[in-house]
């Protein structure tokens, strides 16, 4: 029987599968320990902040170890499954459970460890030493300066050296954003590292201490406050993380950093119908899918060529206004996992056929869950439709990062002032809101009233595109 070493184990570490993402979650292993796997071989799902992702290990051996359990949220960089590389014999296989990553070396050269989803962190091939207190710099200089004076009195010893904070470089954004010196917060992380805790800690104002009065006779305790608790048959309560969290955080920071503004048009889309129901029995469109939502993203496209101003993005730092000259259109899609909303790129140089079989492939991969973060990225402006809920419009919000997005209401029968005479016409609602910072009024109402122009008739696509 072959005897594994530590120098045949590899470690798979968690992949950044974004962009600048630090956690991931482990939904489900693919793998179990004493299983052989190949190279290539998807081993774990994980979800993101932005998506769900499968993950490939890049090499050939047996399972040693997993981990972390399903459920567990790992950091980017951090081991999550060891393989043994030399063909040896496996252990016997143990569930999986919850474990801090042994500090075993990487196999692997230095650097980033490459994968077909993306890139592990850069890892170290030596441990970190640990660093010298301000004591050991202070007596270190006594000791020198004693040497140089001939042993005589020593002298005043030197002001201690101050240590930078040990912590994670989105911490240190949010202590900046806070406006915390990291120097004054107590450290509560492994190595003295300063967490994302300890932070909010530092901001939270001290209660103030009231000095109680000294009763003439001792009064009774004070009751203990029961400790709440929820009714598991009445209440249910689901963990914030994942894509959910990232909607969440990423809603909030639009809402309270753009100002948006909201217009609405109400649009009789009769001939927009109508066109739909030819289209659907073109030999160009067969096997595609054709909807209102093709035409109403086709006429957003055009009213963005007509008025190219309204395709643009806010940069703080540089205080610029940056225009783009491509658009990459987002459209919201409702998952069991949360919204996300994943864009057609450069959607303004795609033929009505093309931007069809995109937005089908589109809607497809969302549903399976499969939508890959870089799909998720970019965006410019968005569609929401709403409609799909029986909804006559909404106020949305806007995507960080983008100009406008367009809700898209319900399509009803309604009666309607038509050639002079009410008749029953196909009617719908729609809201453009926009930064108010890159749109003002008038452009806004360009923008709106060239797509409700469009939608009325449809053959302005042709003299308008």
């Amino acid at each position: 029987m072959t005897t594994m070493t530590e120098a045949s184990v590899r470690e798979f570490k968690m992949p950044d599968v974004g962009e600048g993402l630090t956690e991931a979650e482990i939904l489900k292993w693919y793998v179990q320990v004493g299983d052989t796997v190949t190279d290539g071989q998807v081993v774990c799902e994980v979800e993101t902040a932005k998506a769900a992702v499968e993950l490939p290990i890049p090499y050939d051996g047996v399972v040693r170890e997993l981990r972390f359990a399903e459920g567990t949220t790992v950091d980017v960089g951090t081991a999550i499954i060891a393989v043994d590389v030399s063909g040896g014999a496996a252990p016997a296989p143990a569930p999986a459970a919850p474990a801090e990553p042994a500090p075993a070396e990487e196999a692997a050269p230095k650097g980033r460890t490459p994968v077909l989803v993306g890139y592990g962190v850069a890892v170290s091939s030596t441990k970190r030493r640990p660093r010298k207190g301000p004591e050991v710099v202070v007596a270190a200089a006594q000791a020198v300066l004693a040497e140089l004076n001939g042993h005589g009195a020593a002298a005043p010893a030197p002001a201690p050296v101050k240590e930078r904070p040990l912590a994670k470089p989105p911490v240190r954004k949010l202590a900046k954003d806070l406006g915390v010196d990291l120097a004054r917060v107590t450290p509560s992380g492994p190595d003295g590292i300063i967490t994302r805790e300890d932070v909010h800690a530092a901001v939270a104002p001290a209660e103030p201490v009231v000095e109680a009065p000294v009763p003439a006779q001792a009064a009774a305790p004070a009751p203990v406050p029961a400790v709440a608790v929820y009714d598991s048959a009445r209440e249910t309560r689901i963990p914030v993380k994942g894509v959910r969290k990232a909607t969440a955080q990423a809603m909030i920071g639009s809402a309270f950093t753009a100002p948006h503004v909201t217009e609405f048009v109400t649009v009789d889309v009769t001939r927009t119908m109508k066109l739909v129901e030819e289209l659907k029995q073109d030999k160009e469109f067969q096997g595609l899918r054709v909807n209102p939502l093709l035409l109403i993203a086709k006429a957003l496209l055009v009213a963005i060529k007509r008025n190219p101003e309204v395709n643009a993005s806010w940069d703080e730092a540089a205080q610029e206004i940056v225009l783009k000259h491509y658009v990459n259109l987002g459209i919201a899609a409702a998952t069991p996992r949360g919204l996300i909303v994943p864009n057609i790129k450069d959607a303004q140089d795609k033929t009505l056929p093309q931007l069809s079989s995109a937005l089908g492939e589109l809607v497809t991969t969302a549903r399976e869950g499969k939508t890959s973060p870089a799909a998720m990225q970019g965006g410019t402006v968005t569609i929401t439709n709403v409609g799909v809920f029986g909804v006559d419009t909404g106020t949305p919000i806007l995507n960080p990062g983008e100009s406008a997005i367009l809700a898209v209401g319900a399509i009803k029968l309604q009666p309607w002032v038509h050639k002079g005479k009410v008749k029953p016409r196909q009617v719908t609602t729609l809201a453009l809101s926009f930064d108010h910072r890159l749109v003002d009024g008038e452009l806004g109402s360009k923008v709106l009233a060239d797509i409700a122009a469009i939608l009325e008739q449809p053959k302005r696509l042709i003299s308008w595109a």
